[in-house]
């Protein structure tokens, strides 16, 4: 049985409206270990029919086997096997990768056949070395001579075994000297047993061949044996491969190679790709961090003011127009509230603004009269002196307890403990200091407090409280404890002419607002994340027209179409995850920058955000990578060679 065999091999290619014939009838076998020239002027079809041979192209009518097997029946799968397991291909162009040394070009079958890493480094070296290459393993094909790269593309179709040798005008790019030495290694390899199929046009490099097939027109003409055939033993193409898993990686880490290399090669072009993705993973992280150090400085200022704290005012609502006309809220409620169970402090407050004397300074501050349960639920600490009792509350007592801030502005480093301060014509007795452990909403300013018996009987003159404050205890539940308070000052109003408003409550209210405008812009963000991913995808679809030759080479060789989609999607993946991490490291160096800049802002980073980002940026590179990815693997290998 012969290693190739043709029946009726037709070609035909369409041509706008037309259909052209370039090849007709074509029956052919050739024996394994022949030396072939196939001859014919430009046009007459012989570059086509290598192609076909050489599994590069399918016929459009009659019948290829190679070695038994029916190839017009393989699937791609099982050509990419085929070419990488028994051809060798020798080009007139040389074919060689402008970015890989001369071991990494003639590497590349063995990658895509799976064999060992170390053997077949070694394997191409010792080629190389046989080719008189042995002093330019490390040259790109640029530093090569046009002979040098010629030996170059014979040990590449010898890595593998290389049991078939497709020469398509090996001499026509070479000096005659060149030329001359390539043809005697053709011989020589003939002689070892390879089958070696030239094409040429050129009867002298023809004449070199045992046997000389003609061909005119898309038909054979001639088929001349010059010299007796003797069948020898058949190339061995049998070498140690990885395991499965190992090969897997191999061919990944070459795919992941040749997109760094390539992505280096056009530094401004992947910076620009990357863009879109820069600024969309810095908007959503900047953002979020933001949004969560805002929230947190918010719920921790709450926290200043007192935890489960209940706040009682009159009216219906804060939008209630007549609630500073309604007159119900008495010290008496406070006392009814204070033993029940869920009361660990209960305080009335009555607030004024009025103007502070000491001496010769004056200034405003605002009078809060209030119990002395009051700073327990406020969240104040008493730095100096002691604060007033439920006795001095009974007594109406003229004592007052100064915040730092008024301490600081009517006394300065003088200790005002014992010391009189004027709320117009009423002189206060300095008891005590308190600082507030956090903040309070509203604008500040500072603070004097008094009994809130006092300030009714002698500041405002007024018979009501303005609000009571409730702190429940720890592990009691908001709703019951509202639910009781309400029940109790109804029943002592005979109608609900108050409100109930709880920290909690603002702390979920603000939480679920901050949450939805965090979601709300990141969803904005998103939208830049999603241009970015079309600038991906317009990219890497310019890249695989500009990389078709490289394409055409890599499936020539062996590659699958799977090895060619990963080699693309691995370089979006990357555009996408370098992008990803100069983002990240932006949406930082700008959370530094605001820190110093504007202090009181904070950004809270989340490292689930940065996951989610770094997520996003791989999401990314494989949706809008695989389009590109899959329209380089479907390029016919014969198409995509043609092409420059």
């Amino acid at each position: 049985m012969a290693l190739i065999e043709l029946s009726g091999v037709e070609r035909a290619f369409a041509a706008g409206e037309q259909t052209v014939q370039v090849l007709r009838g074509i029956d052919l076998c050739i024996e394994a270990g022949e030396m072939v020239a196939i001859i014919g002027q430009s046009g007459s079809g012989k570059s086509t029919l290598m192609n076909i041979l050489g599994c590069l192209d399918r016929p459009s009518a009659g019948s290829y086997r190679f070695d038994g097997r029916d190839v017009h029946r393989l699937a791609d799968l099982d050509l990419a096997e085929l070419r990488r397991d028994h051809f060798g291909f020798i080009f007139q162009r040389y074919q060689l990768m402008a970015e890989l040394d001369a071991v990494g070009n003639v590497e590349i079958p063995a990658i895509y056949r799976g064999a060992a890493r170390r053997a077949r480094r070694e394997r191409a070296k010792a080629l190389l070395t046989r080719l008189g290459l042995g002093e330019r393993l490390g040259n790109k094909p640029g530093a090569l001579s046009g002979g040098q790269q010629q030996r170059v593309s014979v040990a590449r179709a010898l890595i593998n075994g290389g049991e078939v040798i497709l020469a398509d005008e090996p001499t026509g790019a070479l000096d005659s000297a060149s030329g001359a030495e390539l043809m005697a290694l053709l011989r020589e390899l003939h002689a070892e047993g390879h089958t070696v199929i030239l094409v040429t046009h050129d009867p002298q490099i023809a004449g070199a061949a045992d046997r000389v097939i003609e061909i005119s027109d898309g038909e054979i003409t001639a088929d001349t044996r010059k010299r007796p055939f003797t069948a020898s033993a058949r190339v061995e193409t049998d070498h140690p491969a990885a395991s499965g898993l190992g090969a897997l990686a191999d061919r990944l880490r070459e795919a992941t190679r040749m997109a760094l290399k390539s992505m280096s090669a056009h530094k401004l072009r992947s910076f620009l790709t990357m863009l879109g993705i820069i600024i969309g993973i810095t908007s959503v992280v900047s953002v979020v961090a933001l949004g969560n150090g805002s929230q947190q400085q918010v719920l921790e200022n709450i926290a200043s003011i007192g935890t489960s704290t209940i706040d009682i005012r009159p009216g219906t609502g804060f939008g209630d127009r007549r609630a500073n006309r309604v007159d119900t809220l008495v010290g008496g409620d406070a006392d009814a509230l204070a033993p029940l169970d869920f009361a660990a402090s209960v305080s009335p407050e009555v607030s004024t603004s009025a103007t502070v004397i000491h001496g010769g300074t004056s200034a405003s501050a605002q009078v809060k009269g209030v119990s002395a349960g009051y700073f327990q639920l406020g969240a104040y600490k008493l730095t100096a002196g002691t604060a007033f009792t439920e006795a001095d509350l009974d007594a109406r007592a003229q004592v007052a307890v100064l915040d730092s801030d008024a301490a600081q502005t009517f006394f300065g480093s003088e200790s005002p403990i014992g010391q009189r301060v004027m709320i117009g014509r009423v002189p206060l007795q300095v008891i005590g200091v308190v600082a507030s452990s956090g903040a309070s909403f509203g604008p500040q300013s500072i603070k004097v407090f008094t009994p809130y018996t006092t300030a009714m009987a002698r500041i405002t003159g007024s018979r009501t409280v303005d609000s009571i404050s409730v702190q429940v205890a720890d592990g009691y539940d908001m709703t019951l404890a509202e639910t009781q308070i309400t029940e109790v000052l109804t029943r002592r109003h005979g109608k609900v002419d108050f409100f109930l408003t709880n920290t909690d409550a603002i702390r979920e209210t603000i939480q679920s607002t901050s949450k939805t405008l965090t979601w709300l812009i990141s969803a904005i963000a998103l939208i830049s994340l999603f241009v970015g991913g079309i600038g991906v995808m317009n990219i890497m679809l310019v890249s695989v027209t500009e990389r078709t030759r490289e394409i055409g080479i890599r499936k020539a060789v062996g590659a699958r179409r799977s090895d060619i989609t990963a080699q693309f999607l691995i370089e979006a993946v990357l555009v996408c995850l370098i992008g990803g991490a100069l983002g990240v490291a932006l949406a930082y160096g700008l959370g530094a920058v605001l820190g110093v800049v504007a202090p009181s802002m904070r950004l809270v980073y989340s490292g689930a955000t940065v996951a989610a980002a770094f997520g996003s940026a791989t999401l990314i590179g494989v949706v809008f990578g695989y389009l590109p990815a899959r329209s380089a693997a479907k390029l016919d290998p014969v198409v995509a060679l043609a092409r420059e």
